[in-house]
């Protein structure tokens, strides 16, 4: 797998999860606008349980079939039946368990909505295998339309239902409507189609490497959702909205990039695996590279926090301010996170994946627990705590696998996350000038972005440099072709 296949694969996934998310960051503005808190903190509710079913939707196996050098049509087969299987089953025990949900929160209309809103189970088991081997054989450009069509179609939908006083409905139909119109796009562009065969024999090869992704992504997925049923359940459905809306802002950015990476990571690790220091020199560019994308993001985003919030959402949304900030801490390591593990998976070491996770998770739960009691601020500040842990358990096991200790790693972040903070501070001091809110971010955006580029060039930080010769080397091919 070339280097241009690679930078090209990245290039098709990043503009697809740059346009859906922008599209679905623009929708939900629209949408907070006109619907109040309380009522995207009951969709958030009923989005934790199909969020958690998703997980065996999966189980694992798409990991497995991009991992394994001589996946098949028998393999992808077997894996389409299984995890159709296992959805229609995960769809009818929600559906029988939606009153008794709806009854725990108190919340009577709980009922419709998980059972409308679990038809996302089926449509995920439709989707699962053929966005595997779009992965898998690099074909991002198909994820590109399929997403990006489905999101513009999904939210004039949303839109439109809101205005005309369909409320939580509004939001339900968006999320149904965006995966199952992907779902679509993806089997009519995408020419793989499941075969009549099965092997119980493959199934079982398979499962072996993936059950123990399935449980670890599990742990992962159960841990950060906890957090919201606690909310919902002991605080109220306004505190949920505020803590959720607080991780979206941060959210959108780190998923534009982190999911471009974490899809062409894996495949790339995995068809290398026989070259450790190929591994390890991939491994430690991708670290520098988001590090180098996402530390200004998430420094600029946690210092416009206040008036972006005002300016886009009002005024009735300003207690997210205080949970923007502190995601915007949290999951700016989230890539160097997704860049360890992958690199871990990529190596055959699914076993070690899962010892890690249940490490993670054991001190998750512990401080959940502990804060769970005190504030939900409380509970916010505990992410902060766990980020950095989490950086150390999960750069352990390359140490000796691929001999990149977190020491190693932090070396390499720490120029992009010093000159981040700098243009922290920088562009902080504009908020002395008591200038409105749009003025405000009219001057602190393109101060930040001068700022950071002219600091990476007069510095030589090293992913600015890479970056500049990579573009540059993909323009003079195209220049090339087209001559």
């Amino acid at each position: 797998m070339n280097r241009k296949s690679v930078f090209s694969g990245l290039i098709w996934r990043f503009l697809e999860r740059c346009g859906a998310q922008g599209v679905a960051f623009v929708v939900s503005v629209i949408l907070a606008r006109v619907l109040g808190p309380d009522i995207y903190g009951t969709v958030a509710l009923v989005t934790v349980f199909t969020t958690i079913l998703q997980v065996f939707v999966d189980s694992g196996m798409g990991n497995a079939l991009i991992q394994k050098k001589d996946a098949d049509d028998l393999d992808f087969s077997t894996v389409f039946y299984f995890n159709l299987a296992v959805c229609f089953i995960l769809y009818a025990l929600l559906f029988l368990c939606a009153p008794w949900i709806a009854k725990y929160y108190e919340l009577p209309e709980l009922t419709a909505i998980v059972r409308v809103m679990g038809l996302i189970l089926i449509i995920s088991g439709v989707r699962n295998v053929q966005q595997a081997y779009v992965s898998r054989h690099m074909l991002f450009k198909r994820f590109f339309f399929a997403t990006l069509g489905s999101t513009i179609f999904a939210a004039v939908v949303g839109v439109v239902m809101a205005y005309c006083g369909f409320g939580i409905w509004a939001l339900v139909a968006q999320n149904l409507l965006n995966l199952a119109i992907s779902t679509a796009i993806l089997w009519v562009t995408v020419k793989w189609r499941p075969k009549l065969c099965f092997s119980g024999k493959r199934l079982g090869s398979l499962f072996s490497f993936g059950w123990k992704l399935l449980v670890s992504s599990l742990l992962n997925t159960v841990y950060n959702e906890i957090r919201s049923l606690i909310i919902g359940k002991r605080y109220s459905s306004a505190d949920l909205a505020f803590y959720n809306k607080g991780k979206q802002f941060p959210n959108l950015i780190v998923n534009n990039i982190n999911t471009s990476i974490d899809s062409v990571l894996l495949p790339t690790l995995s068809a290398n695996q026989d070259d450790r220091d190929r591994v390890r020199s991939m491994t430690r560019r991708a670290i520098k590279m988001s590090t180098f994308l996402m530390m200004p993001l998430m420094v600029g985003l946690a210092v416009c926090a206040e008036p972006l919030i005002r300016l886009l959402l009002t005024e009735k949304w300003l207690p997210s301010v205080f949970y923007m900030r502190i995601f915007c801490f949290t999951l700016a390591f989230h890539p160097i996170h997704t860049a360890n593990l992958k690199a871990v998976v990529a190596m055959g070491r699914s076993d070690l994946n899962l010892i890690l996770e249940i490490i993670k998770k054991v001190i998750g739960l512990s401080a959940v627990l502990i804060t769970m009691w005190i504030s939900v601020e409380a509970m916010a500040y505990s992410l902060l705590v766990i980020s950095v842990l989490s950086q150390i358990i999960n750069a352990w096991p390359n140490r000796k696998l691929l001999g990149y200790s977190y020491l190693d790693q932090l070396k390499d972040m720490l120029p992009q996350i010093a000159l981040s903070c700098f243009m922290g501070a920088v562009v902080f001091c504009v908020t002395f000038l008591r200038l409105s809110d749009i003025l405000t971010l009219l001057i602190q955006i393109p101060l930040g972005a001068v700022v950071y580029i002219a600091g990476s060039k007069l510095f030589g930080i090293d992913s600015f440099t890479y970056l500049l010769d990579v573009l540059k080397s993909f323009r003079r091919k195209e220049s090339a072709k087209q001559k």
